[in-house]
């Protein structure tokens, strides 16, 4: 069975702000790619195409983690925590919103033998 854990975490930036939120959120991979559980950590930008007309915040992460306990871990880091109260809780900060989610890749109800 699957331990993995996958965030999308979003961002809309307040006007004027996107580059800043970008960097500032560019500047998080090196740290974070060094953590023990971080198998993806990047920071993307929204892209038109006619094949993928979704809505979306304009910048996002794309991560995978070994477990949950890996991603909980990094959520507690002193520098992640600085990010969101400079950028994202601040009136100050560049993001207007925000919107972190976590998925599995393992099916409701799946019925393998756990061997931990």
């Amino acid at each position: 069975m699957s331990k993995k854990v996958y965030c999308i975490a979003q961002f809309q930036p307040k006007p004027g702000c996107e580059q800043a939120l970008f960097t500032a959120l560019q500047a998080l991979e090196p740290n974070t790619l060094r953590e023990e559980g971080c198998l993806q950590y990047i920071v993307t930008r929204h892209i038109t195409s006619p094949f993928a007309e979704g809505e979306s915040y304009p910048i996002a992460f794309n991560e995978i983690w070994a477990d949950m306990a890996a991603f909980e871990a990094h959520c507690q880091r002193e520098e992640i925590k600085a990010f969101f109260a400079e950028h994202c809780e601040a009136e100050s900060g560049t993001a207007e919103k925000w919107n972190v989610c976590i998925y599995t890749d393992e099916p409701q109800d799946y019925d393998a033998p756990n061997l931990a």
